[in-house]
């Protein structure tokens, strides 16, 4: 992140995840939002957008690659697609499952969407660490996630991709003060950075948003954005929810933040172009203006 003069925030760069556009090719995803005016994408890996288990991945990644460059956008890779390792169990296996052979996938779909980010030239890997298993203790759920990551971690340095871990409400690894006892678990390693959920800080955070925004600015690596409501999980379109954006916006240029910050509808991809055309007006809206321009 570099830093920026005091009152000279850095313009916001705007992107839509492809969980929200689940019912659209990836080509037509990519090239609905090039012509809506976003900045870029946040790419889940999943069976109908870049599929990281199906043959032929170095291929794939290649032409889309390509795409992306010709479409003028940025990307960031995420890695919370429902059922791609397991068609029962939706977001299994974690890091954080009994069985090692179950933890070992989930860490090798993490090591195969690192190996994605560098060849997309993407800003970072998101992840998470899963619902703590029944009858698991939180010391040992702790161990597993700090075992699992360890050997992402070191896949991320190699290849210059920070890891931006997202705290997710009802996992191990639920809010910010989680993220800051698993950095100090590991060591605090220099890849490890956070995934910020600006509707997740409203739902659970005991600061507003704009202040979780302020508190994290030192490990921010992606930024996730869609309106909440306070003790609710449930990702709103902008407008339907509490959150005062302009301010949470403000704070999160102030902080020189680099990286995409990408609108998470997960739930709405049955009218997802709809969505993605309303929501980028609304965040330049609510956007601080950048210095020498006007609004």
């Amino acid at each position: 992140m570099s830093p920026h003069a005091p009152g000279s925030p850095s313009p916001l760069r705007f992107g839509y995840g492809t969980n929200g556009l689940a019912d659209l090719r990836l080509d037509d995803a990519l090239a609905l939002l090039a012509d809506l005016g976003y900045d870029g994408v946040g790419l889940t890996l999943d069976h109908m957008h870049l599929d990281p288990l199906a043959p032929g991945l170095a291929a794939r990644t290649r032409r889309v690659a390509g795409r992306l460059q010709a479409l003028g956008l940025s990307v960031t890779v995420e890695t919370g697609a429902r059922y791609v390792l397991d068609p029962r169990r939706k977001h299994g296996p974690s890091l954080l499952d009994p069985d090692p052979d179950d933890r070992a996938r989930r860490v090798d779909l993490l090591l195969r969407a690192v190996h994605v980010a560098a060849d997309l030239g993407a800003h970072a890997v998101h992840c998470f660490s899963g619902i703590t298993p029944a009858g698991t203790d939180p010391d040992t759920a702790w161990k597993r996630l700090a075992d699992g990551l360890t050997t992402v971690l070191d896949a991320a340095a190699t290849a210059e991709v920070p890891l931006a871990v997202e705290p997710e409400p009802g996992h191990l690894l639920a809010g910010l003060a989680d993220f800051h006892h698993l950095r100090r678990l590991l060591g605090d390693p220099e890849p490890l950075g956070l995934t910020l959920d600006i509707g997740h800080c409203q739902c659970l955070e005991p600061l507003p948003p704009a202040d979780c925004v302020r508190a994290a600015a030192r490990w921010l690596r992606h930024v996730q954005i869609e309106d909440m409501r306070r003790g609710v999980h449930e990702h709103l379109p902008f407008g339907d929810g509490e959150i005062d954006f302009p301010p949470v916006l403000a704070a999160l240029a102030a902080t020189g933040y680099q990286g995409l910050t990408v609108v998470e509808l997960p739930r709405h991809s049955h009218a997802g172009p709809h969505f993605a055309e309303l929501s980028l007006p609304f965040l330049r809206h609510a956007a601080p203006t950048p210095q020498g321009s006007t609004p």
